[in-house]
């Protein structure tokens, strides 16, 4: 075989480490951003937060994103600095760095680390997220039980659900118990059981819907109107109230309709979920990276200021860069300035692009911030990525995760997507219009006798709105609305 050299010619795109960097800086989400910039700032001694600066009076160059009339987007951290031009003329475009590229750039997100100072407060002054069981505990430390029962309540209370339901037999209870070396009787776990489900939430402890309806009318003041009929319904005829035979019911009950009416409505007053009425878990919020309002009749888009920390380059460093010669410690400095810089571009790329996508959200939907859910307009990923001259992809990492701030409430980048179905006049109509009509529809529907999916679309039909039953029917759905079968209420 004949050894020979050919050579060609082509092109090929290269994921360079400061393109990787954007590309991951501009899919995390402002808390995960926020991490980020700290990391950044403690890794690299260039990098400094604006904030901590001027608390400390550190005389330093530059501006944040908060500086930028609200759009963030300009990041000027080596802006105005003396003697900008000959540092430029020394320092090349690329310099080493004392990381390799798979640690900067493959390595696993940022975990999110509490204070230290949280570390070290005392147990009294911290606040735990208290869940259901959490509360059951401290009510069961409080109640004067022996050993033994106090025992039997924590098996208990390990064994009631989320939703405030017992989830597991008397027999299974008892024999836990009995596992911790504590030998106890049925009679004796029912009655333990019993002290238990007078604890809060009302109606907690109990094992169906039935005893747990019961166990929240018997702690009501005995004078409450219409008691004793609510008893004997949920006791007696829970299955007529949740059935549609209004005669059956009247026939079974012995009561007039009346009663039945205002028996329904204190019945209809408990929690079929005592176990939700407790929060539990830690709360999520939500950090806007976009706010919207209306100002003189126009609608203003920028940035959350208060969103991300301003992040910015240490003029002192900066001076010692210019002034570094050829030895290790220079070539250090000038290898963070080059990753400050890229990181900087990095994030002012972010913020343009977050922007450039929120103000063409905005434009095109203009109809929701006026008027609400029904105006939504259709829009893919790809009218947005062709109207800005984005990738379709690049689109998509923007909004994902990122939220924005309307007079209508926090609503995530994503929401604004939605497909559309076609109208009689030729037009379109956005999915999400569709399902608010939807909404709109069973809210305001007559309870006796509740809208079928073949009768919502033959309304919308009559509103120009071609939509067969069965996407009917996946609307209703996806908003976890039941079918009219068990929408229908006897009163």
């Amino acid at each position: 075989m004949k050894q020979s050299l050919q050579l060609r010619l082509g092109q090929h795109l290269t994921m360079t480490p400061q393109l990787q960097q954007a590309i991951r800086l501009l899919q995390l989400s402002s808390l995960e951003l926020r991490e980020e910039i700290q990391a950044a700032v403690e890794s690299n001694p260039l990098l400094e937060l604006a904030e901590e600066a001027e608390e400390e009076g550190v005389g330093t160059e530059g501006a944040g994103p908060a500086e930028d009339g609200g759009g963030g987007a300009a990041l000027r951290a080596e802006a105005e600095m003396p003697g900008e031009a000959e540092r430029d003329q020394t320092i090349p475009e690329e310099l080493p760095v004392d990381t390799s590229w798979e640690e900067l750039y493959d390595s696993p997100g940022v975990v999110a680390a509490g204070p230290a100072e949280a570390e070290e407060r005392p147990d009294w002054q911290r606040a735990p997220a208290e869940g259901l069981r959490e509360h059951l505990q401290w009510q069961a430390e409080m109640a004067p039980f022996t050993p033994v029962e106090r025992a039997v309540a924590f098996a208990l209370i390990d064994a009631i659900d989320e939703s405030g339901y017992l989830s597991l037999p008397l027999e299974e209870v008892r024999e836990a118990v009995a596992r911790a070396g504590h030998e106890v009787s049925l009679e004796q776990v029912e009655a333990v059981l019993r002290r238990v489900q007078d604890f809060d939430p009302p109606g907690v402890g109990a094992r169906d819907l039935r005893e747990c309806l019961l166990l929240q009318l018997a702690q009501l003041p005995p004078d409450t109107p219409r008691l004793e009929e609510a008893r004997r319904l949920v006791d007696r005829h829970l299955e007529l109230l949740g059935g549609s035979d209004r005669e059956a019911l009247l026939r079974g009950s012995g009561l007039d309709w009346e009663a039945i009416r205002e028996a329904v409505a204190l019945i209809r007053s408990l929690h079929p979920r005592p176990g939700n009425a407790v929060a539990g878990g830690e709360p999520e919020y939500i950090v806007p990276d976009v706010v919207v309002r209306k100002e003189g009749g126009a609608w203003k888009v920028e940035l959350n200021e208060q969103a991300l920390p301003r992040v910015r380059i240490n003029a002192h460093y900066a001076a010692l860069v210019r002034r570094a010669d050829s030895s290790r410690e220079g070539q250090f400095l000038r290898s963070r300035m080059q990753e400050a810089r890229w990181f900087l571009k990095s994030l002012r790329s972010r913020h343009e692009t977050l922007l450039k996508v929120a103000s063409c959200i905005v434009e095109r939907q203009r109809g929701f911030l006026e008027h609400g859910e029904e105006a939504m307009r259709p829009m893919v990923l790809h009218d947005v990525a062709e109207a800005l001259g984005l990738h379709e992809s690049t689109v998509s990492r923007v909004t994902t995760r990122k939220y924005m701030l309307t007079p209508r409430g926090v609503y995530e980048l994503k929401y604004f997507f939605s497909s559309h179905v076609g109208t009689v006049s030729g037009g379109t109509c956005s999915a999400t219009a569709i399902r608010a009509l939807i909404k709109k529809l069973v809210a305001a529907e007559d309870r006796s006798r509740p809208l079928s999916d073949s009768k919502i679309a033959e309304i919308l039909c009559a509103q120009g709105i071609q939509v067969a039953r069965r996407t009917v029917a996946k609307y209703r759905e996806a908003m976890s609305i039941p079918p009219s079968n068990e929408r229908r209420r006897l009163v």
